[in-house]
């Protein structure tokens, strides 16, 4: 895998030049291997050679998620004894997508991951401290241990939860940087104040932060962000991927966007009518893998949505820059006339010093609209809380959701079922 973080940094015509001369190769290579796109480009009446530009890449039909749950296997472009990594997404909007990996597509896979490390000033003196699952065909976990080990860092493979062991482990090993779910890390914080730990005084300086956002669209540190900076001076970076891209999008030292690796991936973000929009409008994320072996996918819509940046980086990197997700699009809440993406509920309650933690379920009422019911650990059980906790989201959210009390017990039951490997903190029961 001849990939170089040094791509980020080409000029934006070199940028385009390499990324068409990519997508050239990877439409090639789909319309000789792919099963499922030889179908697509033949329905299609789509001629696979004809395609030179990005801009040709707009006369190319989408693929959704609904093509890769229903035909998962026609996406495979190589013989199954090729096959060395079975991951699998984690089923949050629908059926688990399983996604095959060759060796070359690891490779890609440990590429991509040291190319963002080194993005967040990563080097052969930190040490980190993974408190994500490495199994359950998890990839972000197998990524970014392959990703330090090609960076020549030292690895703790701790996994998630047990704030103790990692204290612990921290005080012990001292890593310098933790990867971490950012509620995760005010556990960590909060632990530690109740144990007496001094945080600040800590060997960790920072933390890639994943699975939640830490900023708001515009990269200002949103509640959950200046949470964890509030209480631990520690440097916060932020990244999105998807099992699906096998690329992740990272923040560099500015931290004002995950910047693309455009020799990996080719990015559009589209509107409801599969049309380009402009940079810092809301678009959803749909992307073209470069480099892929086993299951290249071309123009697929991931349902995040997100916004853009096209300005060159202060840091140097020239690449296109993506928002935090901004929600899901079929995690989209019509809640009483207004319109609402988890993410926004969840700073809402980030920000509400009466709860510890929570969980929020959608569901269908009888007049077939949405109702909102959100789980709370509450601080202090009280009146009071109750009062503060209900005016505060009536007055945020213009609508009064329902709520129910339970206990830490019941919540961690309701975040991690029992297969589960990551956080879940939106359920969604409409049929």
């Amino acid at each position: 895998m001849n990939h170089s973080p040094a791509a980020a940094f080409l000029s934006k015509a070199d940028i385009t030049a390499m990324q068409e001369k990519k997508l050239q190769d990877t439409i090639a290579y789909l319309n000789e291997h792919s099963p499922f796109y030889k179908e697509f480009f033949s329905k299609a009446r789509f001629n696979a050679s004809g395609i030179k530009t990005m801009e040709d890449l707009s006369v190319i039909p989408v693929t959704i998620k609904e093509d890769l749950q229903q035909r998962n296997e026609d996406f495979l472009c190589v013989p199954r004894n090729k096959i060395i990594e079975y991951s699998s997404t984690s089923g949050t909007l629908g059926n688990p997508v399983t996604i095959m990996l060759t060796e070359n597509d690891l490779k890609r896979l440990a590429c991509n991951e040291y190319a963002s490390f080194v993005s967040t000033e990563g080097s052969v003196n930190d040490i980190y401290q993974i408190m994500l699952t490495l199994d359950r065909q998890f990839m972000a976990g197998m990524a970014y241990y392959s990703g330090i080990q090609k960076l020549g860092a030292g690895i703790i493979r701790l996994g998630p939860g047990a704030a103790s062991l990692q204290w612990e482990t921290i005080l012990r090993l001292k890593p310098t940087a933790i990867i971490a779910v950012p509620s995760f890390i005010i556990k960590l914080i909060n632990y530690a104040q109740v144990h007496q730990i001094d945080i600040n005084n800590s060997s960790v300086k920072k933390a890639i932060c994943v699975g939640e956002n830490i900023r708001h669209a515009d990269f200002t540190l949103n509640p959950l962000g200046k949470k964890i900076n509030e209480a631990w001076n520690i440097k916060l970076y932020s990244t999105y991927a998807s099992t699906e891209m096998q690329t992740a999008f990272t923040e560099c030292t500015e931290c004002k966007g995950g910047h693309l690796q455009p020799d990996l991936l080719i990015v559009e973000l589209l509107d409801e009518m599969n049309k380009a929009v402009a940079p810092g409008e809301p678009g959803e994320v749909t992307i073209t893998t470069l480099g892929v072996e086993g299951m290249p996918l071309l123009r697929y819509k991931t349902g995040d949505i997100c916004v853009y940046d096209d300005t060159p980086c202060a840091c140097g990197r020239n690449s296109l820059r993506l928002s935090p997700v901004m929600g899901r699009k079929k995690q989209m809440i019509k809640y009483k006339g207004t319109t609402l993406y988890p993410p926004a509920l969840f700073d809402i309650l980030h920000e509400m010093t009466e709860v510890i933690d929570y969980v929020a379920e959608v569901s269908s009422n009888d007049m077939g609209t949405d109702e909102v019911l959100i789980y709370i650990v509450p601080d202090n059980p009280s009146e009071d809380s109750n009062r503060k906790i209900r005016a505060n989201l009536q007055a945020r959210l213009r609508v009064s959701p329902q709520i129910k009390y339970i206990t830490e017990e019941e919540i961690k039951k309701m975040q991690m079922p029992e297969a589960g490997r990551k956080i879940i903190r939106f359920i969604d029961r409409r049929l």
